[in-house]
């Protein structure tokens, strides 16, 4: 006579039963964990919403940043901390906010940039990524048009400078902005161009977004061989403020 070990017991129902649970379990942690950045939530007047889902915050974790670049804890109630210069249309939430002043130096609307950190991005060796091509040895244009040496058109037809320069991403190997160097009559120094808002021709080099205007008020970047991330947000929210701010016109229906 033998005595079965788990006798009646329905092991295959307890082992579904188990991987359900643990299944729940998982959602529950990993949605936790993707409330570790943007929680806890806000309403448009930067008070706290009572409603926060369904979901507790996940207790703080602090990350050891690579390269000694030190610690971050997440989440935190630090926030975005900066005033903007912007007017609520209307008390309820969900309207729209109108800006107060230049929207595309105040960095509101489509010009808004994050408040990334003000260093470098760095590759996987510690060494910054994105670097200026006549720095680099290892980067030449190999086939295309060259745009170093074409002037430059803005949006409203002006000349505002010419292109002496291409910064290059050397991990993904590809040109991230155009260097250009204003005329003496618009401003002093050289400003970086978003690729993305550049148009190479065979004879020039065409940005849209902006007019020579505002060629003087880019923001500029500090180094010479390297560009912060929230210089990288500046000034790409400032080309793409201007798809919209450049001129009243642009704020019209366009159809």
């Amino acid at each position: 006579m033998t005595t079965a070990l788990i006798g009646n017991f329905d092991l295959a129902s307890a082992a579904l039963w188990l991987f359900w649970i643990f299944f729940a379990l998982l959602i529950f942690y990993i949605q936790r964990e993707n409330m570790r950045e943007g929680y806890p939530m806000e309403n448009d007047d930067g008070t706290q919403a009572a409603n926060q889902g369904p979901f507790p915050l996940p207790d703080p974790k602090t990350f050891k940043l690579p390269h000694g670049r030190g610690e971050v804890t997440f989440p935190n109630n630090d926030g975005e901390r900066r005033d903007v210069a912007l007017r609520q249309t209307n008390q309820a939430n969900g309207y729209p906010f109108e800006p107060t002043g230049d929207p595309m130096k105040d960095g509101v609307g489509p010009a808004s940039w994050a408040a990334r950190r003000d260093v470098a991005e760095l590759d996987a060796h510690g060494h910054p990524k994105i670097i200026p091509m006549s720095r680099s040895e290892k980067f030449f244009v190999a086939a295309g048009r060259d745009p170093r040496g074409l002037p430059v058109v803005a949006g409203d037809g002006k000349i505002v400078g010419r292109i002496n320069d291409m910064w290059v991403d050397e991990p993904e190997q590809l040109v991230r902005y155009l260097e250009l160097e204003l005329e003496p009559a618009l401003g002093n120094g050289s400003r970086l161009v978003p690729m993305t808002m550049a148009r190479i021709h065979s004879n020039r080099v065409v940005i849209k977004s902006i007019f020579a205007e505002h060629f003087n008020d880019v923001p500029a970047h500090r180094s010479e061989n390297q560009i912060t991330m929230l210089e990288e947000e500046k000034i790409s929210a400032y080309y793409a403020g201007g798809t919209l701010y450049a001129s009243a016109a642009r704020l019209e229906p366009q159809l």
